[in-house]
């Protein structure tokens, strides 16, 4: 029996959108006020075309500048970015980007469609969902029970009427149809 539930969840489900970034270019300072102001641990960093290039992170500020000693003030985005950004397509299954962020070790991925980058999922992007997926669950389970149990069908001939069907049924010990399981 399909009830047309699924807990398969995809990349677009969860992910972020617009994307916050900032150009290679930018100095570290602009770059940790803009994640400041948009409540955000991360920015995209982008070229001089556009296209995404890396990732600066609250860590990579704190273990490439702050930690080193470097000047704020001198140095850019394109110095601090983790490179290269990590992509997936937004249809791919949210187990699957969580998989390769375990195999990674990262926490950020970027998503593309049709070669733009239209956002970003995060572990965080990902906790979120966890209670609703185990609602779904606890309703799928509960449905599950509360309907009536139903063996797998075969193919052949009613023991009743005698009928060639493609959905016999085992009730009690005879291979039924279905109009002849209702009729019971």
């Amino acid at each position: 029996m399909s009830l047309g539930l699924t807990t398969k969840m995809q990349v677009r489900e969860a992910m972020s959108s617009p994307v916050i970034s900032v150009t290679e270019n930018e100095d570290i300072v602009n770059v940790a006020k803009k994640m400041r102001e948009q409540r955000v641990g991360a920015v995209i960093v982008l070229n001089g075309n556009g296209n995404p290039v890396g990732i600066v992170t609250e860590r990579d500020i704190v273990t490439r500048v702050v930690a080193d000693g470097v000047d704020s003030n001198s140095i850019t985005a394109g110095k601090v970015m983790t490179s290269p950004l990590k992509m997936v397509e937004p249809e791919l299954e949210l187990m699957d980007a969580m998989r390769m962020m375990d195999k990674e070790n990262i926490r950020r991925l970027g998503v593309i469609y049709k070669g733009e980058l239209v956002g970003i999922v995060t572990d965080r992007n990902i906790i979120r969902l966890v209670p609703t997926v185990l609602d779904i669950v606890r309703e799928q389970k509960e449905i599950m029970q509360n309907s009536p149990a139903t063996s797998s069908s075969t193919i052949g001939y009613c023991d009743s009427c005698e009928v060639y069907s493609n959905d016999l049924r085992e009730v009690d010990g005879k291979f039924l149809c279905e109009e002849c399981r209702i009729d019971l």
